[in-house]
């Protein structure tokens, strides 16, 4: 029998000004943002980790904010992915992965490792760089999501690598970038990046109920789903994650 893969809808951080009085009550202190977001959603993509590293003592506190069940997923550093060679990001992986999130233990979500607009495909670099991805950390799984901004990675060589790997294809739902819409690993990464202001789930309800029929149809596969309303209108990120969280049956409050 088929295992039933989780869902789980997120939000890109939890610091953000408009979200105070249309997602976070007005006088909610900022020190239980993350506690409310994590309380009302089954994930969070941590976006501060792209720029620099985290304290042990942060991946610690998040660790304890945040109820059973919850994950987190963690944007791989901009210094592994900006550099001319993917190849040679072993060092800067290594670093990244000590740097204590680890402390997340069961709530370590997969990390996403997001990729230029300008980088082009590269079989041979692409290769590379996917060896240098552990599947464990101090006995924790891994699991890692690539998110391709460049029309070139529309192919079957690099379909074929991440299937190899295990590496999720990131879903893209985007104007400016293209969408390379590959099933190559045992979880689904989706980031949902067209929200209206002036709709007040952020995403129609027609559209809100395509993501979750498709949601619904991996998670049927036994792949554990993670889709996460990040950019367009960004104030409407916590609304749009409750409706698809409500069209999937899986409100958490």
């Amino acid at each position: 029998m088929t295992r039933q893969g989780q869902v789980r809808v997120g939000i890109g951080g939890w610091t953000y000004a408009p979200w105070r009085g249309s997602f976070y009550p007005d006088k909610l202190p900022h020190s239980r943002e993350l506690p409310f977001a994590a309380d009302a959603l089954g994930a969070i993509e941590i976006n501060a980790t792209f720029y620099g590293r985290q304290s042990p003592a942060s991946w610690k506190k998040w660790a304890a904010a945040v109820p059973p069940g919850f994950q987190f997923a963690v944007k791989g550093s901009r210094f592994c992915v900006t550099r001319p060679k993917l190849a040679d990001a072993g060092e800067g992986v290594q670093n990244f992965l000590h740097q204590g999130l680890d402390a997340l233990d069961t709530k370590l979500g997969p990390i996403l490792w997001m990729l230029a607009a300008r980088r082009k495909f590269d079989s041979d670099d692409i290769a590379r760089f996917f060896e240098l991805l552990p599947t464990d950390l101090n006995g924790l799984p891994l699991r890692h999501a690539i998110e391709p901004r460049h029309e070139s990675f529309r192919d079957s060589r690099f379909e074929t690598l991440a299937r190899d790997h295990n590496v999720s294809v990131v879903f893209r739902d985007d104007d400016e970038f293209p969408c390379i819409d590959m099933a190559t690993a045992d979880f689904a990464y989706a980031r949902l990046q067209r929200m209206r202001e002036e709709v007040p789930t952020g995403y129609t309800t027609e559209q809100i109920a395509a993501f979750a029929d498709r949601a619904r149809a991996q998670a049927n596969t036994g792949k554990d789903v993670f889709l996460f309303l990040i950019n367009g209108a960004k104030v409407r990120a916590p609304q749009a994650a409750l409706a698809l969280q409500e069209r999937l049956g899986i409100a958490r409050t």
